[in-house]
């Protein structure tokens, strides 16, 4: 079978006994699933509907879930089997089938649907534990027996195999594994299902959901039984294509064959090259499946996870000697090969193709600063007989040229090499101590968990905020927080928005009797809400009736910069490129922030661009329509979904007329020009291949645009025309341009002139005009624009200048090309002498600069690099 008929066999096998086929997930879990960041198991995007948090949309469901794994990172490309990304067929069931059903469903399909011979079939059973005072899982072993599983062919396997656990506590069940033996050519008679041996290959897990773990360690019943399967796709096409390694497979193996015609080598004739092509294969398809999801590169979470796979793919293309650029070539296969059963990596193909190519750009960059350094790291280990590389030497390899630890520890390894994990980790922590000082960020106490359980316990609000701003509604459960101060109030129907996708929660009063308290924040809970009252004047009791008010000015406010937020969503696609994708946004009364993936600074004329895009959107009064249709209706309308952010069957879609049209369940204007006016005030890093822009719309726009007004007259005061600042400016500006023009012209005089003075104190050592002294210049550029003037007037020369000023110095070094060729470095000159003035530098070999905070040093450090130049050139 081919991967797409073992999927379509799986899935349409379910369907017919009444499952629901579910797409697969993203890659970037909802937004209240913290527990992993990224979508590590098939029944991770159903976890609710286990927990009973959510009713799920049938009680059978079925789906090709694609995933996402790094704890075993490293060893992808030494084993046949190991991934990163993978995808995994299952069927679940919430309170309907169990053990019977799943176990005869598995069974069925095995035999009758991929066509396996019955008696090559075994499988593994828990088989107890002591601990959680159960025994062996008796009814599926006797389950097993009755589809036609002899005794024999049934191994019990130990907690640690064989019982699934959600956590530490909660949901738990023990499983059944099924296993194909492969025969005796992958293995001995001996060889048992669970052994770390190659004939028994396990291809479905099912887990019998059943029993809730408690902190004590008892165990009790759920209140439905559930069942969570998960069988592999990549596994099953190379048990289906009779080959020993998913990487032979139809999945994997046009990325194969791409890097054996881009490289010259064959797969499986050598191991380096074999593993290289493997590392490319796997990681190809995972960052393009990582950035149509809205992942971009970065240096936290998710975005580390995806620059560290790319980078490693990266590392892999030079180990085949593949000529640059290459990432884009296998990323275009990726897509080819997975575009069918994966929609968006088609539509999001522009976008994956320019972080590819940024990525490779950028670290190709990297590799050849940070490559030198770490093949002299490991020379000198071995020159000096250790199994080590010293931590420090690695934490600079790390935070001067970015070079990733773990790919160094790779590297290393691979010469046989190891780095002390202990010593790089407290240096790592010793950066995060400053930066943290730096910041004093403190946060406030997290009370969550409270609010889910007051929450769980009363009856769901009813949210009537999109309709009107007040209600007169009914408390149906209050319960006071330990501060006295404030309650937790469920609503009977609440007008208070609460706070998500990047809007803040109304503000608001709740009124009874001749009593009023102040609403503090508005909690969201899927689909539910709580209300957190100031109650320092008192607050209402369950079944009281209450009227709630929203702040009608603030939430107005509020609404202007949502749909501000949309504009400019649009604007920045429309002028930077689709590439841009919301990574985060904060909409609040006053102010709105958006955080949106693009790799590089915009310019000035680009912010202006875009400010005047809105504005223009605004003046044209276009209608704003809220739409609420099936998801799948609105996918095919176009309609943009934030990533990562969880949306059911049912969605709301704000349609701006002409401009846009998002998924989005927050509160919005009827009218762009309700939005009255918008003001860009910054565009900033919020990350790495993050942007930020803050932005006013309304009265806080055009008091801003008051303030710059004022501002202008002020500076055209100074200028001596407050009436024309503009042309008072342009003549400041002119006779400024005279002035510099004269400085320039004196200071290259001076430059010349102490240039002769210097090339007179060059000494000749071996042939070769050797200078290293100091300099009334203080800064690097200057010093390295007179070292080039020198190095020009003397010919074959080694120059190395050094000057101070403000407490700090500047060296640099500049070699003529044959010094470099008879084995000096300029790089390594200055960062011997930067030593000796307390600080470091580098650079290339004909050219280097460093600094320091040690002006007393100076001299030293001229003659320490005047010593190893002599030194090379008389040895």
């Amino acid at each position: 079978m081919l991967s797409s008929e073992i999927r379509e066999t799986y899935l349409s096998f379910f369907e017919e006994r009444g499952h629901r086929r579910m797409p697969s997930a993203s890659l970037v879990p909802a937004p209240d699933d913290t527990s992993t960041l990224l979508t590590v198991a098939g029944m991770q995007p159903f976890k609710p509907y286990f927990l009973g948090r959510e009713e799920p949309p049938a009680t059978r469901l079925t789906s090709c879930q694609r995933c996402f794994r790094t704890p075993d990172i490293e060893e992808v490309g030494n084993t046949h089997r190991h991934l990163t990304f993978f995808e995994m067929l299952g069927n679940f069931s919430f309170g309907d089938y169990f053990k019977e059903e799943a176990i005869r469903f598995g069974w069925e399909l095995s035999v009758e649907g991929f066509g396996f011979d019955p008696e090559l079939i075994w499988v593994t059973v828990f088989g107890g534990d002591e601990e959680l005072g159960l025994g062996p899982d008796e009814e599926a072993i006797e389950i097993w027996k009755a589809v036609g599983v002899p005794e024999e062919r049934i191994v019990r396997l130990p907690r640690s195999e064989n019982f699934w656990q959600a956590g530490p506590t909660g949901p738990c069940g023990p499983c059944s594994e099924m296993y194909l033996d492969r025969g005796p050519e992958f293995g001995g008679e001996d060889d048992r299902p669970g052994d770390d041996t190659e004939r028994y290959l396990e291809y479905w897990n099912h887990v019998f959901m059943a029993l809730e773990l408690h902190e004590d360690g008892s165990l009790t019943e759920l209140p439905k039984r559930n069942i969570d399967t998960g069988l592999g796709l990549e596994r099953m096409a190379a048990i289906q294509q009779g080959v020993t390694s998913v990487f032979e497979t139809d999945l994997f193996k046009p990325l194969i064959e791409l890097a054996e015609e881009l490289s010259g080598s064959r797969y499986g004739e050598d191991f380096k090259a074999t593993r290289a092509m493997r590392i490319l294969a796997d990681h190809s398809r995972g960052m393009v499946n990582l950035i149509a999801d809205g992942v971009v590169p970065s240096n936290e979470e998710r975005g580390y996870v995806l620059r560290r796979i790319m980078r490693r793919a990266i590392l892999q293309g030079r180990v085949l000697g593949l000529e640059d650029p290459y990432m884009g070539r296998f990323a275009d296969r990726a897509i080819e090969l997975l575009g069918g059963t994966t929609p968006q990596l088609v539509s999001e193909r522009d976008t994956i193709m320019r972080w590819v190519g940024d990525e490779e750009r950028s670290f190709s960059r990297t590799l050849d600063r940070g490559y030198e350094l770490l093949q002299r790291l490991i020379a000198e280990a071995k020159q000096a007989g250790t199994s080590w590389v010293d931590a420090e030497d690695v934490f600079r390899l790390h935070d001067t040229y970015g070079f990733p630890y773990e790919m160094t520890k790779e590297l290393l390894a691979d010469e046989g090499l190891a780095v002390d994990d202990q010593g790089f980790e407290a240096l790592m922590e010793q950066q995060r101590s400053r930066a943290r000082s730096r910041s004093g960020a403190a946060g406030p106490a997290d009370d969550h968990e409270r609010v889910l359980s007051f929450a769980s316990a009363a009856p769901p609000s009813r949210f009537v905020g999109y309709e009107r701003l007040a209600a007169e509604t009914a408390v149906v459960a209050a319960e006071p927080l330990e501060d006295g101060e404030a309650v937790l109030v469920k609503l009977e129907e609440s007008p208070f928005y609460p706070e998500g996708g990047g809007q803040v929660s109304d503000s608001g009063v709740l009124a009874w009797n001749g009593s009023e308290a102040q609403v503090a924040d508005v909690y969201r809970v899927g689909d539910d809400q709580v209300v957190r009252i100031d109650a320092s004047d008192g607050a209402p009791e369950p079944g009281q009736r209450v009227d709630a008010r929203v702040d009608h000015k603030l939430r107005h406010a509020t609404m202007r910069n949502h749909t501000a937020t949309h504009l400019l969503h649009a604007a920045l696609r429309k002028h930077l490129g689709t590439h841009v994708r919301q990574a985060g946004s904060a909409v609040r009364p006053d102010k709105l922030r958006f955080d949106f993936t693009h790799g590089e600074p915009l310019s000035e004329a680009e912010v202006r661009a875009i400010e005047t895009q809105v504005n223009d959107w605004i003046k044209a009064s276009l209608p704003v329509r809220a739409m609420e249709m099936a998801r799948d209706e609105a996918e095919r309308l176009g309609a943009m979904a934030l990533f990562g952010e969880k949306y059911g069957d049912w969605v709301r879609v704000i349609e701006i007329d002409q401009v846009s049209r998002e998924l989005c369940g927050g509160t919005h204007v009827a009218n762009t020009a309700e939005c009255g006016i918008f003001a860009i005030v910054s565009e900033g890093s919020s990350a790495a291949n993050v942007r930020r822009i803050e932005a006013l719309t309304g009265p806080a726009a055009i008091d801003y645009y008051r303030e710059r007004a004022a501002t202008l007259e002020r500076i055209g005061e100074l200028f001596g025309d407050a009436r024309e600042p503009f042309a008072a400016a342009e003549r400041a500006a002119a006779r400024l341009a005279e002035l510099e023009k004269r400085i320039e012209k004196a200071e290259r005089e001076e430059a010349g002139k102490e240039a002769e003075q210097l090339a007179d104190a060059a000494e000749k050592v071996a042939g070769v005009r050797v200078l290293a002294a100091r300099s009334r210049l203080a800064s690097q550029r200057e010093l390295m624009e007179l070292a080039a003037r020198l190095r020009s007037k003397l010919g074959e020369a080694a120059v190395v200048l050094g000057g101070t000023g403000d407490g700090k110095v500047a060296l640099v070094a500049l070699l003529s090309p044959g010094l470099v060729d008879r084995g000096l470095s300029a790089a390594a000159i200055v960062r011997e002498a930067a030593q000796l003035v307390g600080g470091g530098g580098g650079g290339r070999d004909d050219a280097a600069q460093a600094g320091g905070r040690k002006p007393e040093g100076l001299d030293d450090a001229l003659a320490a690099a005047r010593e190893r130049i002599v030194a090379a050139l008389e040895g």
